[in-house]
């Protein structure tokens, strides 16, 4: 269930009063801690006693070594499986204490709170937990649902610039793969800001909790969420490997551009309607530099992606602004024509 959250957090408190826990551990990053952690402390109302658990910002920390110390201090602190765990954070908060809550003691339940655009709309909603694995996204993981998403749009507010427009992407692709109308409103907005997002942000997480209600553990549908994460991941994924981390939704604009200029030349989207979408991702963020990128080392993280089967790449791709398609092997020479076509924009 996802719950706005009011002023006072009242929802929130009632779910602790109505729940029997016996103690509560909140994971945050430096930057939740500094400007997110106060606001949850001055509205939460418990008997309980509560730890915080903090590691560093950045996706870079969202592996086994910090799963691992993650599990060794609730053990120290003698967590039990009646312990709540509360998520406060970004997409790397909720997808690392879900994961650490899902498979300690083989599962303590734990609530997302998100406090990024991205998380809100995305990461924090559908249950999926993980972490990398080298530099392979979210390789390692579990399907487990939180208890509760409890959204405190005012978080926003705390954000910088880049983190908002980074949340931004996964609205935009919302749009793209389920629904034209909420891509047109979005891409509308000529200035993004809190006022300007907020009002589009249940929409936004609507589409995404349809989707995985009717397919939870991505057998069919599901998979569309995955438009733009191909081509996505592997750009995040190399940039990571080479010590230059990029915010996921960077990552995300650049592959909704790629797959959808896939999508045309594989004869599933028209020119008009690349063009279109191409033209709008660009007007909200920069390019990002792929010229070092090997086609091959591209190529090497697009065989690893999740969604491949018998080693054949697997794309979540559109048949029109608001309609996609899944598991569509595309054909590599496309594949490498639109990594060409990408790297041709710098210069555009």
């Amino acid at each position: 269930m996802i719950t706005i959250l009011n002023d006072n957090f009242s929802q929130l408190n009632e779910f602790l009063h109505e729940n029997t826990f016996s103690k509560i551990f909140i994971l945050v990053d430096e930057n939740t801690h500094e400007y997110c952690l106060p606001i949850l402390l001055g509205n939460m109302e418990t008997d309980l006693g509560f730890e915080i658990l903090e590691i560093e910002a950045g996706e870079e920390m969202k592996n086994i070594q910090t799963a691992n110390q993650l599990w060794e201090i609730l053990t120290e602190m003698q967590a039990d499986r009646k312990a709540l765990v509360i998520n406060l954070g970004g997409g790397v908060i909720t997808d690392m204490g879900g994961f650490v809550a899902s498979t300690y003691k083989r599962g303590i339940q734990f609530i997302n709170i998100p406090t990024t655009l991205l998380s809100m709309c995305d990461a924090s909603i559908g249950g999926k937990t993980g972490i990398d694995l080298m530099h392979f996204k979210n390789m390692v993981g579990t399907f487990t649902f939180p208890e509760q998403i409890f959204i405190y749009p005012k978080f926003l507010e705390t954000l910088p610039f880049k983190e908002l427009r980074s949340g931004f992407a996964e609205m935009l692709k919302h749009g793209l793969i389920a629904d034209k109308t909420h891509w047109e409103n979005l891409i509308h907005i000529n200035k993004l800001d809190t006022e300007t997002i907020i009002p589009h942000i249940q929409a936004s997480m609507n589409i995404k909790q349809n989707v995985v209600e009717q397919d939870f553990h991505e057998k069919n549908i599901r998979k569309t969420l995955n438009f733009a994460h191909t081509i996505g991941h592997a750009i995040e994924s190399l940039c990571l490997s080479q010590g230059n981390p990029i915010l996921h939704g960077e990552a995300v604009a650049a592959g909704m551009i790629c797959e959808a200029h896939l999508s045309y030349l594989e004869g599933l989207l028209s020119e008009e309607d690349a063009k279109v979408i191409i033209e709008n991702v660009q007007k909200y963020y920069p390019y990002l530099d792929i010229s070092d990128f090997k086609d091959e080392d591209i190529f090497a993280l697009l065989l690893n992606d999740k969604k491949n089967v018998d080693s054949k790449i697997n794309f979540s791709l559109l048949s029109g602004i608001g309609i996609s398609v899944f598991d569509h092997q595309s054909n590599q020479k496309n594949i490498i024509e639109t990594l060409s076509f990408y790297r041709k924009l710098n210069n555009a």
